[in-house]
């Protein structure tokens, strides 16, 4: 299901922290400034965006805030600044003799900074932490968690995350503290030269420019092992990789042990919404991960395909029989007789693509997720809410529930894989192209060419 509206608030703030890395970088450049309060020819020389607001340090010192401003995050005082920074619903600024004024919501003490003079701040969700001249870390706010609990000696930066803080060591080493669900305090061995806490993730950059993050993986932090694939599933927390050699490699959240892959050689790989599948060579299936539906209890005997759903799994047999295990409360586990060239199962329905062509789907349709409009389609993908067809034309054709993700440029494809509440699909000439829910980039394809494309959760 779509994550609930306060835990989107919260990975919003996630990309706050990981966006300062390159923003580090433009904030070194004067840009050219055109901000309402600024002065004719002002320029900002930093950005800071924080949860639902933004502040831009213009080069006369002057902090120029927009966006919510709900509890007067934006409402910045007057005077100079050398520093700013934004954080879940407050920010924060350094006066240029190293005093730290904050403004915005107080409710846990993230805007009473103390008295003294600090060489750095950081605001993060609810709480802030400001860099002494000694070296020593200092943070005020909510506390819940650990994270205003900062160790002793010296650091040279420090970055106040969602719920958890990381600082920068005089020799290069990261040391994080807080919260470490999901390993967002598991600071990396070795060398960095800058460091950023975000709402789960933290990433770090090394000397030599390359950047490295731990924590949670939503949206492919950190990224895949280098390398080449030949295959790939994205499913609701977590992704798939097969290798040439047979090898699945799995990268994402693995609280349920949905990326701990067995070893072995695999023929294909379905990642769903709490586990994955795999097809060995022999044909037989084998899951792993999250089984509180029995999803992951594959029947023995030789499959052609499988394709992991939201909590079910299809497999096709030889034969072109579908069998389908796990979760079966809309009927999404109740596949029809006869022959299938092909299955994909979705959030909870799944699809069918007969030999003549025809699209037949089962299970969930409150949002008209199993109506297949009629005639022969040559591909079949079951996403969340919605299905998608590819015809033998090269048109795509969508049905179901509609956050713009049914709304098919007007291209032709070689491939398409409906996911959660966007699509995804390759144009013939090997460009990726998505539509429909964008709230994270989602839909943002990168301009490289593609042989295939999966459209997660």
């Amino acid at each position: 299901m779509p994550l609930p509206s306060v835990r989107r608030r919260r990975i919003a703030f996630a990309y706050v922290a990981l966006v300062a890395l390159l923003l580090i970088a433009v904030a070194a450049l004067s840009v050219g400034w055109n901000g309402a309060g600024a002065q004719e020819g002002e320029r900002a020389v930093a950005i800071t965006v924080g949860e639902e607001h933004a502040c831009a340090l213009l080069d006369s010192g002057t902090v120029e805030c927009w966006g919510s401003n709900n509890y007067g995050q934006t409402d910045a005082p007057g005077g100079s600044f050398s520093v700013v920074s934004a954080g879940g619903d407050h920010t924060c600024g350094l006066r240029a003799g190293g005093a730290v004024e904050c403004w915005g919501d107080n409710g846990y003490g993230q805007a009473d900074a103390p008295s003294g003079m600090f060489s750095a701040v950081s605001a993060g969700g609810i709480h802030t932490c400001g860099l002494r001249a000694s070296g020593a870390v200092e943070c005020w706010g909510e506390n819940y968690s650990g994270q205003t609990d900062a160790p002793g000696g010296s650091f040279s930066a420090v970055s106040a995350g969602g719920n958890h803080t990381c600082g920068l060591r005089a020799g290069g080493a990261v040391e994080c503290w807080g919260s470490n669900n999901y390993g967002r305090a598991d600071a990396l061995g070795g060398s960095f030269s800058a460091v950023s806490a975000g709402g789960f993730p933290t990433c770090g950059l090394r000397a030599s420019g390359v950047i490295e993050c731990w924590g949670w993986n939503r949206y492919g932090r950190p990224d895949a092992q280098g390398g080449a694939f030949s295959a790939v599933s994205a499913g609701w927390l977590h992704t798939c990789g097969l290798r040439a050699s047979g090898v699945i490699e799995c990268w994402g959240e693995n609280y349920a042990g949905q990326t701990d892959a067995p070893g072995g050689s695999f023929s294909a790989v379905s990642a769903g919404g709490f586990h994955t599948c795999g097809l060995r060579p022999s044909g037989a299936v084998e899951c792993w991960g999250g089984n509180y539906s029995s999803q992951t209890d594959a029947p023995g005997g030789s499959f052609r395909s499988v394709s992991a759903g939201g909590n079910h799994t299809c497999g096709l047999r030889a034969s072109g029989v579908i069998e389908c295990w796990g979760g079966n409360y809309s009927g999404q586990t109740d596949a029809p007789g006869g022959s299938f060239r092909s299955v994909s199962a979705g959030g909870n329905h799944t699809c069918g693509l007969r030999a003549s062509g025809v699209i037949e789907c089962w299970g969930g349709n409150y949002s008209g997720q199993t109506d297949a409009p009629g005639g022969s389609f040559r591909s079949v993908s079951a996403g969340g809410l919605h299905t998608c067809g590819l015809r033998a034309s090269g048109d795509v054709e969508c049905w179901g529930g509609n956050y713009s993700q049914l709304d098919v440029p007007n291209k032709r494809f070689s491939a398409i894989s409906a996911g959660w509440d966007h699509t995804c699909g390759v144009v013939d000439n090997g460009a990726a192209e998505c539509w429909g829910a964008n709230d994270y980039g989602q839909a943002d394809a990168p301009s490289e060419r593609f042989s295939a494309v999966s459209a997660g959760w």
